[in-house]
């Protein structure tokens, strides 16, 4: 996601602010620049409170609707810079020279584990039920199994029930839906940022809610004790504002592990979140997605399905899916569960379109039951593999010099580029994330999270050592930054020597010698003499 910020966000910790199609600006590259410029001309409403976001289309600018309009507008907006990187994909045989995507939340270290799980004999089964429609909430094997599973690795207090489990084509299915059949047009979502943006677009397009945000700082006052730390105060605050705008929220979206920062929030932290959410009768939307992709040991996850007394079960719904955990993003598997039995027959009403096909379902259950493989074989070894991928990348930032977040879970490290922006605006980083893919390197900037200040961006670490690997390239980032030559001076990058992340900082950042723990190496992650190891690791703060 690449919103072009229309103007520097100079709100307060959780000042109110609604997203709309405007918030999903656009960046452009190549031969697309003429149509971006053309795009710009469109009068884009601010939306601080309720607004139409279908005005700034003319009805006979295209045959679309104007719900279709806009649904395009988000296409074109946010697809751009991987138009780029899918025109020009890196690939070590037979494109050696292309786009490294250290953008999307992706986990490709266990493709092998997985390849050989997946082409066993009793993955594949063809019968008549297989093939014809099914209960719209997913079959019956298929949701007892999920029941269970979350049942185990939840560490819910008692058996989790079949019958409050909908499964949907993927999460953004489940968030669609959710939104579609909770909130009125116009309504909203308190959502904490930075953030996952790709939500805005999954609640907007079909329900037209939105998203009121509570911004986030990342510096530690009053009772924090961590960066962009979340709080109850915070959430009061955002509601009141978002109600002075006259917006009715309907509820609050959470995300545990957090995208981008990592966080695990408390048991204590959960009880809370959903204490306040129960005094002001708003649902709570808990997105559980990457609770079995905590590699560092001394991190403990609590998944709202296992405190012990909800404090509004009717208002909370999980969601959890295998695109993270298990390396699937193309299998297309998201689970809804909810006690509101109301709420998981409207969004299975919506499973006519969103519904997984009898053959995956089958694959999916057989995955789920298969308790040996999935707790001997693949979640020991992925989640060392994250663990060696992360210390890789972190002791090296470390070694640069460059301040990171990193929790111990997730696939990404936030990490601090802003002494690197000569002004602390939102051009200027939209300036130097251009400068990374004009080196072939295509990463996420804070504003696509809605991050209130500018200068951070999400480096996702999940693959493999050589995407992971400095070329001799010109740095994106100089050691010191200078009027003379300041670091988002656009230079023709060179055409040998290219690899992942080549660009992120000069060769004389690097202290003589190899670097790496043991682990690392021992997993692959050790750096070449001839390369400069680029991105990321763990730690707990601030470092």
């Amino acid at each position: 996601m690449f919103p072009l910020p229309q103007k520097e966000c100079r709100e307060t910790a959780t000042c109110l602010r609604l997203a709309s199609p405007q918030d999903m600006g656009h960046y452009c590259r190549g031969d697309v620049e003429g149509e971006c410029s053309r795009r710009a001309e469109l009068k884009l409403p601010e939306l601080c409170g309720v607004g139409d976001p279908t005005a700034m289309f003319s009805s006979a600018s295209s045959c679309l609707s104007s719900r279709g309009r806009v649904i395009k507008w988000f296409w074109d907006s946010v697809e751009e810079a991987y138009w780029t990187y899918h025109r020009d994909e890196y690939d070590e045989d037979k494109n050696p020279h292309g786009v490294v995507n250290l953008g999307t939340s992706e986990n490709k270290l266990c493709f092998d584990l997985l390849s050989r799980r997946l082409t066993q004999s009793d993955m594949l089964r063809v019968e008549p039920p297989l093939l014809q429609y099914p209960d719209w909430r997913g079959h019956l094997f298929l949701r007892e199994e999920v029941a269970k599973f979350l049942s185990d690795y939840c560490k819910s207090p008692a058996p989790l029930k079949a019958e409050n489990v909908v499964v949907l084509n993927g999460c953004a299915s489940v968030f669609s839906a959710l939104a579609t059949v909770l909130c009125e047009v116009g309504e909203a979502f308190l959502m904490p940022t930075p953030y996952y943006a790709a939500i805005t677009q999954h609640i907007y397009l079909y329900g037209n809610v939105r998203l009121a945000y509570v911004y986030l700082d990342s510096e530690v006052t009053g009772q924090d004790t961590r960066p962009f730390q979340l709080t109850v105060e915070k959430l009061e605050t955002a509601l009141q504002g978002a109600r002075s705008e006259g917006v009715k929220v309907k509820g609050l979206i959470l995300i545990s592990p957090q995208n981008p920062l990592g966080d695990i929030y408390s048991p204590g932290e959960l009880q809370e979140f959903l204490g306040f959410a129960k005094r002001h009768s708003l649902h709570v939307i808990v997105d559980e997605i990457y609770m079995l992709s905590v590699f560092q040991e001394s991190l403990e996850f609590r998944s709202v399905l296992s405190l012990e007394r909800l404090p509004d079960p009717q208002r909370t719904h999980v969601l959890w899916g295998m695109s993270k955990d298990f390396g699937m993003s193309g299998l297309r598997f998201g689970t809804l569960y909810t006690e509101n039995q109301d709420v998981a027959t409207a969004v299975a009403s919506l499973c006519r379109y969103h519904g997984l096909s009898g053959l995956v379902q089958y694959q999916v259950a057989q995955l789920l039951r298969d308790r040996d493989w999935i707790n001997c074989v693949y979640l020991p070894e992925n989640l060392a593999r994250l663990k060696a991928a992360h210390t890789y990348v972190s002791e090296e930032l470390r070694a640069l010099g460059v301040p990171f977040l990193s929790r111990g879970a997730g696939f990404f490290i936030w990490v601090d580029l802003r002494k690197y922006l000569r002004k602390a605006t939102f051009e200027e980083e939209r300036l130097l994330w251009r400068r990374f893919l004009d080196n072939k390197v295509l990463l996420l900037f804070g504003k696509a999270f809605e991050c209130k200040e500018p200068g951070w961006f999400r480096v996702v670490f999940s693959d493999r050592p050589q995407r992971l690997r400095l070329g001799e390239q010109p740095p994106v980032l100089d050691a010191e930054v200078t009027e003379d030559a300041p670091p988002w001076q656009p230079r023709e990058p060179r055409d040998q020597g290219r690899w992942a992340a080549q660009c992120l900082v000069s060769s004389h950042c690097l202290p003589p010698g190899p670097s790496g723990s043991g682990a690392a190496r021992r997993a692959g992650f050790a750096p070449r003499t001839s390369f400069l190891p680029v991105w990321v690791a763990a730690g707990d703060s601030l470092s």
